[in-house]
């Protein structure tokens, strides 16, 4: 992440960063005529946003069902001591592990850590909590809530908040 003054935006950079986030496959001929600005302002501009750290990455979004990956998964892990090293491994462990989409450190919980976490079903799911989760140093509780169905399911920030300078 950028540490660099907050970039002040205008109309055109917000409209940019939400065709972006609809669709990151977008060419830059293809942003400029949506955005009504010509191929190169429209290019400064991006390497403009991607360089104040605003845009970070640009991804592909797959259909997790068509590819088998039917559970999703929540869990609450609670740690038995709460030290910076402890943290930090357990931080480094899950981020290894590709089946954790989301991965939060958390207060007001009971628990330390909350995951988001995708695989193909509950015997994929009961390998992954038994051979990896639990093996984790330090973690002393788990609980796992099974989502039924994603009602929202966004990657997409909301551009309305972010003030257009003038």
């Amino acid at each position: 992440m950028s540490t660099k003054t907050p970039h002040k935006m205008d109309r055109y950079d917000r409209h940019i960063l939400a065709l972006l986030q609809a669709d990151a496959g977008l060419t830059n001929q293809q942003l400029a005529e949506q955005v009504g600005l010509s191929p190169s302002p429209c290019l400064r501009r991006v390497r403009a946003l991607e360089d104040a750290g605003i845009i970070v990455s640009r991804h592909t979004r797959l259909n997790q069902k068509a590819l088998g990956l039917d559970l999703t998964v929540i869990i609450q892990i609670s740690m038995d001591r709460h030290t910076p090293e402890r943290f930090q491994a357990f931080e480094e462990t899950v981020s290894s592990y590709p089946e954790v989409q989301q991965c939060y450190l958390i207060t007001g919980q009971d628990a330390d850590y909350l995951l988001k976490v995708v695989v193909p079903d509950m015997d994929a799911y009961q390998v992954f909590l038994l051979n990896k989760i639990t093996r984790i140093e330090g973690v002393s509780g788990v609980h796992s809530s099974f989502v039924m169905r994603k009602v929202v399911d966004t990657t997409a920030l909301p551009l309305d908040y972010v003030e257009a300078r003038r």
